[in-house]
């Protein structure tokens, strides 16, 4: 039995339905306290007993990609950890691999409050949260204290966004001054040019204005850090097409497939609680099971399109096993979940790993690497 399923999620919804964000802030608080007191022997025996009871070990899972190990595929996305202060606690909750930010270099408030809500009729979550963050100096002083007193055990992403106040016509110089100040405390770095809650950011997703952004960063990028792009769902197969381009001309370690989507095609969700209107009327990014099939659908032709030789890190609606499967043989080298964890617990990295094990097993495999793209390559 999962307590967390049958009492504590069931509690914390009913209890603080009216805030989920206030939820979201007192977790992070804890696993900051957590994180911090990591060297200190309660601390120590916490994560011990964390990792005991929370992370699989196993060699069929761990993939060396664009230079850095992962221990298992399946990672935290961007958006829980906005500000990196729980760097050190995503080993022992049995990620593979955790994404931090999204940062700007601007420090900014976010959006009006409420922006965060809960769909539970759809196993979804809707965000406006507008990249609230300290800012990258804040998160570069942060990650370079933490980098002299521990040894990190999975790679660590950072998301870099556009800050608010940046005009468009200056967004290639606000993701580089961000990148200057992180680019030596990030084992890869993301380009969020698609979140929905910034306004004009999707329009960066253009060819052109995305090409200024990457021709920068790689410019600066001297020691060769892996960039990656993240997209949106809603885009055209053409848009995406260019994009693929994109990163095969400024030689981008992978895309990232899918941000949240505008679409609200579906849900159940009827009327939003804490403000008696439906989801169709309230700003904001939907993430979930909503988003599921269309991010394996953007997987597929990605992989399809280049034949396998872009890798890309899925995310979008993974809550079980089979979920992350299908987006592995889809195309995907590595998974990120986010609002899947929220709704099944911390067990459920674990059960995650564990499922796919015995998806390598019925299908004769013998590591993940080889379950990627394994749909189309059954196909050919």
């Amino acid at each position: 039995m999962d307590i967390y399923q049958v009492a504590i999620r069931p509690l914390f919804f009913n209890l603080v339905k009216a805030d989920p964000e206030w939820l979201h802030q007192q977790t992070i608080r804890s696993l900051n306290w957590l994180s911090q007191t990591s060297t200190y022997p309660a601390g120590s025996w916490v994560n011990h007993r964390l990792q005991q009871s929370l992370c699989l070990y196993d060699s069929r899972l761990e993939q060396n990609l664009f230079g850095l190990k992962f221990p298992n595929p399946v990672g935290l996305a961007a958006g829980f950890d906005k500000d990196g202060v729980a760097a050190n606690i995503w080993p022992s909750l049995g990620f593979g691999f955790a994404e931090l930010g999204t940062v700007t270099f601007h420090p900014q408030p976010g959006n009006p409050r409420p922006r965060l809500f809960r769909l539970p009729l759809d196993k979804a979550a809707l965000n406006r949260m507008g990249f609230n963050n300290s800012g990258a100096a804040a998160m570069a002083a942060r990650l370079s204290l933490e980098k002299q007193e521990l040894t990190r055990s999975i790679p660590i992403g950072i998301n870099l966004g556009k800050s608010k106040v940046t005009p468009l016509e200056a967004a290639a110089q606000d993701y580089l001054d961000s990148f200057r100040l992180l680019k030596d405390l990030g084992d890869y770095f993301v380009v969020n040019v698609s979140s929905p809650n910034t306004p004009g950011l999707r329009s960066l997703q253009d060819a052109v204005m995305l090409g200024a952004i990457l021709e920068l960063l790689q410019t600066e990028n001297t020691s060769q850090k892996p960039i990656f792009v993240k997209i949106a769902p809603d885009l055209e197969w053409e848009a995406i097409a260019d994009i693929i381009t994109l990163a095969k001309t400024y030689q981008l370690a992978g895309i990232i497939a899918t941000n949240t989507t505008i679409s609200r095609d579906g849900l159940k969700t009827q009327v939003i609680e804490q403000t008696g209107k439906s989801p169709q009327s309230e700003a904001g990014g939907i993430s979930g099971e909503p988003l599921r099939d269309r991010s394996t659908e953007v997987i597929r032709f990605i992989w399809q399109q280049t034949q396998g030789q872009i890798p890309i890190i899925g995310v979008g609606g993974i809550f079980s096993p089979d979920d992350a499967w299908e987006k592995i043989i889809a195309g995907a080298s590595l998974i990120q979940v986010y609002t899947g964890w929220i709704y099944e617990g911390p067990l459920m990295v674990s059960r995650i790993l564990k499922g796919l094990l015995s998806h390598l097993e019925q299908s004769g495999l013998n590591s993940i690497s080889e379950a990627v793209g394994l749909e189309a390559k059954s196909k050919a």
